[in-house]
């Protein structure tokens, strides 16, 4: 539970409750979600609709809109007279973009050879219709995502479009690098680079960091400072600040803090001033080592150096000291980022809560919890996760089975370390049907794969069998 999580989603449900004497039993509250005004209440009547059809809703509002899919087959003859019949459906002429999504439909399915031959058929067959960058661009891209042992198709492409009066650009450079590396051809990509920054337009900065972050998670440190390197020395490409906090995020996760801190001297010597975001990436090097000393180290540099620390930072020192176990002065920081404007979140609390936990205080965690929403912050999925974890570590099963009633009321799921530590204990106190019934709410709210939920509870059996031979349990 010591993560910090990626995004949250708000909770509807009060929690002031758990401070008083828990029902044994599961509580029988039916809930909805509430809007947004309301956060701390449940409301009295059922909504109308069910949590899947509204998870449904919000996936097609945000889904992104898809080429329309011409082809069927990769035949190009099928291909030609599907086009003939498009071209004499419509008695206007068709424009560039639909020209391109047609290409698009049929380059998905087709050979790049193909889609060369229908790309100039549709020239012939249509005079109106002259491709532009954009429509070379599509064959591009389909010859980088090609499953080749070379960069034979993608110069081909690349002639191709020289041929028709299209110089690559940096554009051109960014499409194929892109598409290179989301077909998992990095050294392919390094290579084009080069091949493309020698003879015709060298990547900008935005393309630069992309591939070194992709090189970062993909290859050895040193394959990226080489290239790096080499592209500075033969093409005067210079890293700059995002790419050295590309780098210092990277060695930090690898958890080589004395390599950040060298970043952080070479990226002062290239003339650049350490922002809020390097900051707050050291100082999450150093949480996720319980380095909290130097953490709060590094937050007295950025006050040094004038850079004002932002939410972010506040909440990744108040992790970090809770997590290595020093609560009180991570509530210290909660008063200090308050006087400076930033006002607690969900992340804040539910970081303080872990700490707590850590420390057997979940009483203590209950009552932030009750401050929490008092001050108007909603608990989310993460909060109550936390809590389910810590209360039940701390052999208080009766409040963590009242949490989970409310969890389960409000929709939420369930992480594996929690119900891990929640059907362990439940399987301690003899309390199986209980524990295969969080199993179903695991496999009904799809919390997370079903293998690992079923494994979870069929270890949990068998070490129950065991202490129960060994007299180790009831």
């Amino acid at each position: 539970m010591g993560k910090i999580p990626a995004s949250f989603r708000t909770s509807t449900v009060p929690m002031a409750t758990l401070l008083k004497n828990p029902p044994a039993a599961l509580p029988n509250q039916s809930t909805v979600v509430e809007s947004p005004e309301k956060p701390l209440h449940f409301p009295k009547k059922k909504s109308q609709l069910s949590g899947k059809s509204k998870a449904k809703k919000t996936r097609t509002a945000t889904e992104s809109p898809k080429s329309p899919v011409f082809f069927n087959s990769p035949s190009l003859l099928d291909a030609k007279k599907i086009f003939a019949s498009i071209t004499t459906t419509y008695p206007t002429p068709l424009d560039l973009r639909f020209h391109n999504a047609v290409l698009q439909s049929y380059s998905s399915i087709a050979t790049v050879n193909d889609s060369i031959s229908f790309l100039r058929h549709m020239t012939k067959s249509q005079p109106s219709f002259s491709p532009d960058r954009s429509t070379y661009h599509i064959l591009l891209s389909q010859s980088c995502k090609s499953p080749d042992s070379d960069l034979s198709n993608v110069h081909q492409i690349l002639n191709f479009m020289v041929t028709h009066g299209f110089t690559p650009d940096q554009v051109t450079t960014d499409i194929a690098v892109r598409s290179l590396c989301s077909a998992d051809r990095g050294d392919d990509a390094i290579e084009l680079v080069k091949e493309l920054s020698f003879r015709h337009s060298p990547p900008d900065s935005f393309t630069y960091n992309f591939i070194i972050r992709h090189l970062c998670k993909t290859r050895s440190l040193s394959t990226v400072y080489n290239f790096i390197d080499e592209l500075q020395n033969s093409f005067q490409l210079k890293p700059d600040l995002v790419t050295y906090t590309i780098l210092i995020d990277n060695v930090c996760n690898g958890k080589n803090l004395r390599e950040a801190t060298r970043l952080l001297g070479v990226l002062g010597e290239a003339g650049f001033k350490p922002d809020c975001y390097v900051y707050n990436t050291i100082m999450k090097g150093y949480c996720i080592l319980d380095k909290g000393s130097e953490a709060i180290g590094v937050y007295n540099k950025m006050k040094e150096e004038g850079i004002e620390p932002d939410l972010v930072t506040y909440n990744t020192l108040i992790f970090g000291l809770s997590k290595s176990g020093r609560v009180k002065e991570a509530k210290k920081f909660l008063d200090i980022m308050a006087e400076m404007g930033h006002f607690p979140d969900a992340v804040t609390y539910t970081s303080m809560m872990n700490g707590l936990c850590r420390e057997g205080n979940a009483l203590g965690a209950l009552a932030l919890l009750e401050e929490m929403e008092a001050k108007g912050c909603s608990p989310n999925s993460c909060t109550y996760n936390t809590l389910l974890h810590g209360l039940c570590k701390l052999r208080m099963l009766e409040r963590g089975i009242e949490l989970y009633g409310v969890m389960k009321s409000g929709g939420m799921k369930l992480e594996k370390a929690s119900y891990a530590t929640f059907v362990r204990a439940l399987c301690k106190e003899g309390r199986v049907a209980e524990a295969y019934e969080a199993f179903d709410y695991v496999v009904e709210s799809k919390s997370f794969d079903d293998v690992t939920a079923y494994t979870t509870l069929e270890s949990t059996l068998k070490w129950l069998r065991k202490a129960r031979e060994q007299g180790l349990a009831a």
